[in-house]
C-alpha cells in the first residue's frame, strides 16, 4: 500500500505535451498574472523549449495543483546549474506540502543532472515565498537588479 508521500510523487509528471501545458496555464496565472491567454501561454512555452525550459507539476487527477518551470544553464557565477524560473502552487492548496514535494522533485533532478546548484529568483516583496525557501534549506545569496528599457 502506498502512503500519501508516494501517491504525491507518483503524481509528479512533466507537462511536455500541448494539452498538458494547456491545463496548466490557469496555475501559471497566478504567479504570471501579465499572461493574456493560454495560446500566448503555449507560445512561450515553445520558445522556451529551445533553451532547454520543462515544465514539471504536480497532478490531483488531470489538474495541476503544483507547477515549476525550470532549466540547466551554466554562467561564470554558478557553473552549471538548475534554473527554476517559475514555481507555484495554487492558492486553494498552499500549506498543504505540495510545494515543498515538488521543491524535493526539483532538488533531485538537479542532482541527477549533476547539477551542485539550484537556483531562483524571487521579488523582495514575496514573504512567505522566502519563508518557503528558507524552509526548503535555500539562502538568499544575492539582490538582482534591472531596469526597464524603452
Amino acid at each position: 500500500m502506498n502512503t500519501e508521500v508516494e501517491k504525491i510523487e507518483e503524481n509528479i509528471r512533466y507537462a511536455d505535451d500541448v494539452a498538458d501545458v494547456a491545463a496548466c496555464f490557469g496555475l501559471m496565472r497566478q504567479l504570471r498574472p501579465h499572461l493574456d491567454d493560454v495560446e500566448e501561454f503555449i507560445s512561450r512555452w515553445r520558445r522556451q523549449q529551445a533553451d532547454g525550459y520543462r515544465l514539471m507539476a504536480l497532478w490531483e487527477g488531470d489538474r495541476p495543483i503544483a507547477l515549476a518551470g525550470f532549466r540547466l544553464q551554466d554562467n561564470l557565477v554558478h557553473g552549471v546549474h538548475f534554473y527554476v524560473d517559475d514555481l507555484v502552487t495554487d492558492a486553494s492548496a498552499r500549506s498543504g506540502g505540495y510545494g515543498a514535494r515538488l521543491m524535493d522533485r526539483l532538488k533531485n533532478e538537479a542532482r541527477a543532472l549533476d547539477c551542485t546548484k539550484l537556483v531562483l529568483d524571487t521579488p523582495l516583496t514575496n514573504v512567505l515565498g522566502h519563508r518557503f525557501y528558507y524552509r526548503n534549506g535555500l539562502l538568499a545569496s544575492a539582490l538582482r537588479f534591472n531596469i526597464v528599457l524603452d
